[in-house]
């Protein structure tokens, strides 16, 4: 009882990240780069500080957890959230030239496959006393196999939508571009995936015993996010400067409207994380499930990609046959969350 629990907590999570997008339609009179940066500052400081504080037992303090004992894991964690940070800009473009199902789809399937084996892998690497590599049991190589497929499938969805795109159909993508969608939806996700590498490096970063196992990695998820901000505070005022945009901050008659919308997108974006937290809290009997929780939230994530790329009539126009592939292809990356648990 406690798995379905655990499982329905981080499907709550991932469709609030799935609905993130909605309302930055609210946003008003700002370019994309001082919105992105606004709704940063909620979703990769503000929401991951609380709920990192949420993992403090009383007479503690989260200054205790930022020591130079654990120094090195600090900046691994930072570091990969600075990677991670560049997965999130791309991920951005995806959606452009894929529209938010198949972009989301692509990117967020080659985050789940490749989060999951890179962070045990490097954390080997560095400490291979650990034995990290045992979490990669045949089960669960087996879910990230079939993660592959089914993004494979999805990705044949993608190319037959291109093709009817040619022959004259409509789509609610403007700039749809297939080959180079794709490449930048797997650099996204690639560079996406650093996100639960940090969290690997990170996930003793907490108060042991003291802390409730369903907050033991929010504070890892803060540092990760703030690795992510800094990236793309960057990027944002690099752009704010280049295309004179510093005046958007100015528009005091835009500000509540547009910081509302802004907070929350970024709080209906932190809470896949904080969802994850909370799930994996109920997962600890199965060694699997924890293994892959970050796998079943990506999967999660492209499910509800969908609903909402269906909602947005992304998908209008396209064959009976095209969606049929296209349902294929999440229902195997659904499968490949919970395939594990049963072959293990």
């Amino acid at each position: 009882m406690e798995i379905i629990i655990g499982l329905l907590i981080i499907a709550v999570g991932a469709f609030c990240q799935s609905s993130s997008y909605v309302p930055i339609n609210k946003i008003k009179g700002w370019s994309w780069e001082s919105y992105w940066l606004v709704q940063g500052v909620f979703a990769w400081l503000i929401f991951p500080l609380l709920g990192a504080l949420l993992a403090i037992p009383e007479g503690h303090s989260l200054a205790e957890l930022f020591t130079s004992e654990n120094g090195f894991n600090i900046s691994m964690t930072i570091l990969f959230g600075v990677l991670w940070g560049i997965g999130g800009l791309t991920f951005g473009l995806s959606m452009r030239y894929l529209g938010v199902a198949l972009g989301q789809s692509i990117s967020l399937g080659t985050c789940a496959a490749g989060g999951t084996l890179l962070g045990p892998v490097l954390l080997n690497a560095f400490f291979p006393e650990m034995g990290a590599l045992s979490s990669l049991t045949f089960a669960v190589i087996s879910g990230v196999v079939v993660t592959l497929l089914g993004i494979a499938i999805i990705g044949v969805a993608g190319m037959m939508k291109a093709k009817s795109m040619g022959d004259g159909s409509q789509s609610a993508v403007k700039e749809f571009n297939f080959p180079k969608g794709l490449a930048i939806a797997l650099l996204a996700g690639v560079m996406s995936g650093c996100f639960n590498v940090g969290l690997e490096f990170g996930k003793d970063i907490n108060f042991g015993e003291l802390t409730d196992p369903m907050y033991k990695t929010l504070p890892a998820t803060l540092l990760v996010t703030f690795g992510g901000f800094l990236t793309n505070a960057v990027y944002c005022l690099y752009q704010n400067a280049t295309n004179r945009t510093f005046g958007d901050y100015k528009q005091g008659n835009l500000w509540l409207n547009n910081a509302l919308f802004c907070a929350l997108a970024g709080a209906l974006w932190y809470s896949q994380f904080f969802g994850l937290s909370l799930g994996k809290g109920f997962l600890t009997e199965s060694p699997t499930l924890m293994t892959l929780s970050f796998c079943v939230l990506m999967a999660l994530n492209v499910t509800f990609a969908n609903i909402w790329g269906i909602i947005l009539k992304e998908w209008k126009g396209c064959s009976k046959r095209t969606i049929a592939v296209l349902v294929l292809g999440l229902c195997i990356l659904v499968l490949s969350s919970f395939l594990p648990e049963l072959l293990k």
